[in-house]
């Protein structure tokens, strides 16, 4: 079988899985507020990627959020094209569940939704996320624009200090860019996360679909700091 136990370790590109040609269908709208899941988006409105353990509970919260346009779930960070679920939990693609927020900045900041990413998990804890152990469970922010790159850089220098504090360790999230080919190598030494793929349609607000379903999501209590995204790297 290709499919183990979840890995503690990322993959190489050339020990990754190859994926296939064919992308998941995607909903034609969210099932909680009837926007569309893929673009063209509204003008002026921004998107950004998050990964913070299992994807059904991390994008309830941003979708939860005023200001919030639209959410889909899917695979950020890792190198084989158009992944499966099982590929994914196979530790064998170096993809981490992610949540594609869309968002209108008139609204809600993008300072704001670092903060319901920071607040809602706990980004000291590796390949991992309370009880769920694997690479695809890691905690990240993927960045589409260099003003996002930067005022996520800052948030994590910012949310580290009050986290000193309260005794955690260091924060593991790793930051890059979404792009359109697969990084050379690890996002967070690369620099460049690749493209986002929609995971399988029955995952997309599962939670609202499944109100009883699984949501293993917890942060740690700690606050992020006022201006976390203005504080000095």
């Amino acid at each position: 079988m290709i499919f183990g136990s979840h890995k503690d370790e990322l993959p190489t590109p050339d020990k990754a899985l190859a994926g296939g040609p064919e992308q998941m269908p995607i909903p034609t709208e969210h099932f909680v507020n009837f926007h569309p899941l893929a673009g063209p988006f509204p003008e002026g409105f921004e998107t950004a990627v998050f990964a913070m353990g299992c994807f059904w509970g991390a994008e309830r919260k941003f979708w939860e959020a005023k200001g919030v346009y639209t959410t889909a779930v899917g695979y950020e960070g890792g190198y084989t094209p158009n992944p499966t679920y099982e590929e994914v939990c196979s530790g064998r693609t170096g993809h981490t569940e992610a949540v594609l927020v869309v968002f209108d900045p008139a609204v809600i900041t993008y300072e704001d939704v670092l903060r319901i990413f920071w607040e809602n998990h706990d980004p000291t804890q590796g390949m991992r996320q309370g009880n769920d152990r694997g690479t695809q469970y890691r905690s990240a922010i993927y960045t589409t624009s260099p003003e996002q790159a930067d005022a996520a850089a800052r948030s994590k220098v910012a949310y580290q200090k009050v986290l000193d504090e309260h005794g955690y360790g260091a924060i593991t999230t790793e930051i890059a860019a979404v792009t359109d080919a697969a990084p050379s190598g690890p996002p967070a030494e690369t620099g460049e996360a690749g493209p986002f793929y929609y995971a399988e349609p029955y995952h997309q607000q599962y939670l609202a679909k499944n109100p009883n379903g699984y949501c293993g999501l917890g942060g740690t209590g700690v606050a992020c700091p006022a201006g976390l995204a203005s504080a000095e790297g």
